[in-house]
């Protein structure tokens, strides 16, 4: 969702860096600047005053919130929630909505999102690629030993790696079935 780049980055720019109100974010951290982004933002906040959480896990009702706040918080169109299990009111029923509507989940089943589940790096980047369109990856060598062709997540993979979205876990594994943190998810 962040930038791969900004202002801050370009030598010489004139550009004062946001303050970074977290002591759990280490300016050499690889996901400071997408953080300080996300906050500046408005998209995430901390869980509290002065600390972020790098390590939390994700669940879906927060992932799928930062990606609908990242694309300007589009008013969804219709007003019936298909899932039982996502209450009016709550901070992340109108980007379930908008996500449905789409094409972005489909739910964990027919009548349920399971917002309060964790969520894995597989099912984070599927939303983030659904989000953008579902381009096809312009590679088809995959580098990753356990992302195989048949996996739902398969064509999000190769095509955030191939944008510079994500480079897995190690050198030849995506981690699909990881929990997606909160230092992950930002810079996705």
């Amino acid at each position: 969702l962040a930038p791969a780049w900004d202002e801050r980055c370009i030598v010489g720019a004139e550009v004062p860096a946001p303050e970074n109100p977290f002591t759990d974010v280490p300016a050499d951290s690889f996901y400071c600047d997408s953080v300080l982004w996300a906050l500046d933002e408005g998209i995430t906040t901390g869980v509290s005053e002065h600390h972020f959480n790098p390590d939390g896990s994700c669940v879906r009702g927060q992932v799928v919130t930062l990606l609908w706040r990242a694309m300007g918080e589009p008013e969804p169109e219709t007003t019936e929630m298909p899932f039982v299990d996502v209450p009016v009111g709550s901070y992340y029923y109108d980007a379930v909505l908008w996500a449905v509507e789409n094409g972005i989940t489909t739910g964990t089943s027919e009548t349920t999102f399971s917002p309060d589940k964790t969520i894995t790096r597989a099912e984070a980047v599927t939303f983030l690629w659904r989000a953008k369109g579902s381009p096809e990856p312009t590679t088809t060598e995959n580098p990753f030993k356990d992302v195989a062709e048949t996996d739902f997540f398969y064509k999000a993979v190769l095509w955030a790696n191939e944008n510079g979205i994500t480079n897995g876990v190690d050198a030849d594994h995506f981690g699909p079935m990881k929990t997606c943190n909160r230092a992950q998810i930002v810079p996705f």
